[in-house]
């Protein structure tokens, strides 16, 4: 463990467990004042992933980059950037909002605005959002969606009655899962069988046939690898979860506009396609740094990587 992450957790540590009467330690550093931009990322592959694609985009450009990666949740990376103990990370735009208490929608322009609203009196600054977005989505096998004409959810609402959903077990009172499904669409399952939450049961009960529709996450490298129908979300009910950069406003005074520039034209050149292809990709057994390597190599700059 690194000084600066073991800091981050000690500090963050401190700040969940000290007693609510009681002011929080303030962090005995930062790493706003180095030479360096600190990217941190949360504690699942993907975000690891888009952590890697930020950094290595910032090398190309000649600045120094420094990886604090796979730190947690939200719960901790969010206080360890508004502390300054990391200075960027990808974000995903809904979701970052509706954890500042912002209510997210299905624009992207509208919950981007909300969220740099809300972070900018935390003094940070939400980027440019990329394309690539990372969801709830509601999948088919190919058969399946095949033999029902269905690749929308509207379509596929007389045909609920007589099928089988799976996702995980929380999701009949969800009101992004089943619940929302019957309020914006009016579907109903003919059952539901609970699984993990886009997980390998998810994937391997949708294959075998065991379930007819199933929640994975619309950047699931499964989708591409099993080749299986996302639906269209025709009825927005899913918010926007578009991937966004979160970065100190001092970064940005410290190191000039061209930090904004490059991590906006590299977030303009990603796509969810794109996302779940490295996503497979990384479940291969791929590091995220070579998968990231790789798709720069194929759609950044030609400058040499840093």
């Amino acid at each position: 463990m690194s000084r600066a992450r073991g800091a981050a957790v000690a500090i963050l540590v401190a700040l969940l467990v000290a007693p609510a009467c009681e002011p929080a330690p303030d962090p005995v550093t930062t790493v706003l004042d180095d030479d360096a931009i600190t990217i941190g990322s949360f504690n699942f592959p993907e975000s690891v992933l888009l952590a890697e694609l930020y950094a290595l985009a910032l090398g190309r450009a000649g600045f120094n980059v420094n990886r604090e990666l796979d730190l947690g949740p939200r719960e901790f990376v969010a206080p360890a950037v508004i502390r300054g103990l990391v200075e960027l990370v990808p974000e995903y735009s809904g979701s970052a909002l509706e954890f500042l208490e912002g209510s997210a929608s299905p624009d992207p322009g509208a919950t981007h605005e909300a969220l740099a609203d809300a972070l900018e009196e935390r003094g940070l600054a939400a980027l440019d959002p990329a394309p690539a977005e990372d969801r709830n989505g509601f999948v088919m096998t190919a058969a399946t969606a095949q033999d029902l004409d269905v690749r929308t959810l509207s379509e596929l609402v007389p045909f609920s009655p007589d099928l089988t959903f799976g996702g995980p077990p929380e999701c009949p009172s969800r009101p992004l899962c089943l619940l929302g499904l019957e309020r914006a669409y009016g579907m109903q399952f003919g059952a539901f069988v609970p699984l993990d939450e886009g997980g390998p049961l998810t994937v391997a009960a949708l294959r075998s046939g065991e379930v007819d529709v199933a929640l994975l996450f619309t950047s699931a490298g499964a989708i591409e690898t099993n080749g299986f129908v996302l639906l269209e979300d025709d009825g927005q009910l899913q918010p926007a979860e578009n991937v966004t950069p979160v970065i100190r406003s001092e970064v940005l005074e410290r190191f000039g506009v061209e930090v904004a520039d490059v991590l906006n034209a590299m977030s303009a050149r990603l796509t969810t396609s794109d996302l779940r292809r490295m996503n497979a990709a990384v479940t291969a057994g791929a590091s995220p740094r070579s998968v990231a390597t790789t798709w720069l190599r194929e759609h950044g700059p030609d400058e040499p990587l840093g």
